[in-house]
């Protein structure tokens, strides 16, 4: 089959597949269909899962008075209910109906903070009959059945007996709702999050033993598709393994204090992912930007990781994710050595094969672009593109495909649906250092080239010696099209100066330290770039370029080399955190 007719028969069985589900969804909420499945009737909560995220009780000022901030979006409802003004975004829509904001108004700790949450749930279900297509999703459910559970605490303290039972039924109704849908959900994170919201409901509301074995068996099976054997997800997002781990823990540790015993699977699961989070951190703390990662939550990720009674050294091998570290004295440089992921999975993923990341102490140096925050349409297919990555670029190409035809992203959203489909990998260790040599054939069927990069990390940490090449397959390069780039996009707090030759560039942190970029027989360009992964926003910055054709000189070496040390920062004490446990209700 040809590679375009072999492309747009999985686009159009993934659309064909979403287009079912969608129609499902649609005989549930008119009661065409029943969902096979019956759940007893909640009498009372029994405990609440813990919420491990991050808090802002100013946030609950802002609430009180009809002021709602969410992704980036502010809406003033002006005394109306929230959930009968216009959303601005999609996006802020699903954070409203999601409930997640309620954490914020119970860490305010006030009565009015209290009555506030109980009028605007109670707001929610007496309007939940004229809930928009949005709001009834499964995967906004599954946020909303956690939160209101989580947060029952905040929710019921000082309430009657008649708003008790119609939270009680509301809670129900949502459990139902999200039973009927979560099989046709795609085999991706939402999925695994709602399994999730299944389990605590069931470990929560009494009376739902059945519930709770049906919902662990459907979690085990979930996270044994999606959880790599090294710990990674199977979308290959850093981010997805902190997302992961900030619901099952708490869950994890409400089952124990219901006295029922985690599977090995969810035991298993969670013993591999926490080594992951340090796997992908580097110097400054902050997460590697690959496939759709973009700023990191410092205070949950370090809620998260003092679960981690282990704390030994990172892994350094996740083959399985598709990822290498090498990491010598105060130089961390992390690469992207894998296939993208499935299509289910791949909605975020990037093009960025055989990219790297690099930084000495606390300073970033060579990064990614990284994800936008807010996700802004004219930002969010340029994150993904090849050229947004420190890799090597033929032509301009991105080495993915991603879909972008309007009609076909409103059914099955952006996946890759080509990439590379050989990417191979080989990681040696001795007395000197550890290197890494990695290729894909990405650019074979378009340009008739292989793509390798070797990277060697002294023992030292002061020295790292890279090669970029392109290598002829099949009738070999194009006459007409075998321009190439290599790379290497700079954290916005760099300084870079380039020498009078052409040849280097001086790369100076904040704090002094510098690196020397040494390009051999070829100049090194310095253009501009944008780092998208910041809390402020996109930020401009600088990349080095080398240029080249690949029937002349189809490979260039380079080499990064410490020029000076940074002067010493004062050490940031982090607290232990999110170590309450559930709440009895």
């Amino acid at each position: 089959m040809r590679p375009g007719r072999a492309r747009r028969m999985r686009v159009w069985r993934l659309a064909a597949q979403r287009g079912v589900a969608a129609l499902r969804a649609r005989a549930r909420a008119f009661g065409l269909v029943g969902t096979g499945l019956v759940t007893a009737a909640p009498d009372r909560l029994l405990i609440a899962p813990q919420d491990i995220r991050t808090t802002d009780p100013t946030v609950a000022a802002d609430i009180y008075g009809g002021v709602f901030v969410f992704s980036g979006q502010v809406v003033e409802v002006g005394g109306r209910s929230p959930f009968e003004v216009e959303p601005p975004t999609e996006e802020w829509e699903r954070v409203l109906h999601g409930f997640g904001w309620l954490r914020h108004l119970r860490a305010a700790d006030t009565v009015i903070a209290r009555q506030n949450a109980r009028a605007l749930v109670d707001d929610w279900i007496r309007t939940s009959g004229k809930l928009s297509p949005i709001a009834r999703r499964p995967e906004v459910a599954a946020r909303r059945l956690l939160s209101w559970l989580s947060q029952s605490p905040l929710i019921l303290d000082g309430c009657d007996g008649a708003f008790y039972d119609r939270f009680l039924k509301a809670l129900g109704r949502e459990v139902r709702r999200l039973r009927a849908g979560i099989e046709d959900m795609p085999d991706t994170l939402p999925q695994l999050q709602a399994r999730l919201a299944l389990v605590a409901a069931g470990v929560s509301i009494s009376g739902q033993e059945r519930l709770l074995r049906v919902a662990l068996r459907g979690l085990d099976r979930t996270l044994e598709r999606q959880v790599l054997p090294d710990g990674g997800h199977v979308s290959r997002d850093p981010g997805a393994v902190l997302e992961l781990l900030v619901d099952l823990l708490p869950i994890r540790q409400a089952l124990s204090a219901r006295a029922v015993t985690p599977t090995s699977t969810v035991m298993g699961a969670i013993d591999r992912m926490l080594p992951m989070l340090r796997f992908f951190r580097l110097g400054d703390g902050t997460f590697a930007r690959f496939n759709g990662m973009g700023a990191t939550p410092h205070g949950l990720l370090a809620t998260v990781l003092s679960y981690d009674d282990a704390r030994g050294a990172p892994p350094l091998n996740a083959s399985h994710s598709g990822y290498q570290r090498l990491e010598a004295g105060r130089t961390v440089v992390v690469a992207d050595v894998g296939r993208p992921p499935p299509i289910a999975a791949s909605g975020h993923a990037h093009a960025g094969t055989l990219a790297f990341e690099m930084s000495s102490g606390r300073n970033l140096f060579i990064v990614n672009c990284g994800a936008p925050g807010q996700m802004r349409s004219d930002w969010r297919r340029a994150c993904r593109l090849t050229a947004a990555h420190s890799t090597i670029v033929v032509e301009d190409a991105s080495t993915a495909k991603i879909v972008t035809t309007p009609r076909l992203v409103r059914w099955v959203g952006a996946p890759i649906v080509d990439g590379p489909g050989m990417v191979e990998a080989q990681r040696e260790e001795g007395p000197d250092g550890v290197a890494i040599v990695a290729r894909h054939d990405g650019y074979a069927r378009r340009f008739g080239l292989i793509a390798e990069r070797v990277l060697l990390l002294h023992a030292s940490g002061e020295l790292i010696e890279g090669t970029d090449r392109l290598s002829p397959v099949g009738s070999g390069p194009r006459t007409d099209a075998d321009r190439f780039a290599v790379r290497f996009h700079l954290h916005p707090s760099i300084r870079a100066s380039r020498s009078l030759g052409g040849d280097s560039v001086v790369l100076v942190a904040p704090d002094g330290e510098a690196w020397r970029f040494v390009a051999l027989g070829t100049e090194a360009m310095l253009e501009p770039s944008v780092f998208l992964a910041g809390l402020q926003g996109p930020r401009r910055s600088e990349q080095i370029v080398l240029y080249g054709r690949a029937r002349l000189v189809p490979e260039f070496g380079w080499r990064l080399e410490l020029q000076a040390e940074g002067k010493p920062r004062a050490a940031r004490r982090t607290g232990r955190g999110g170590d309450e446990g559930p709440t009895l209700v």
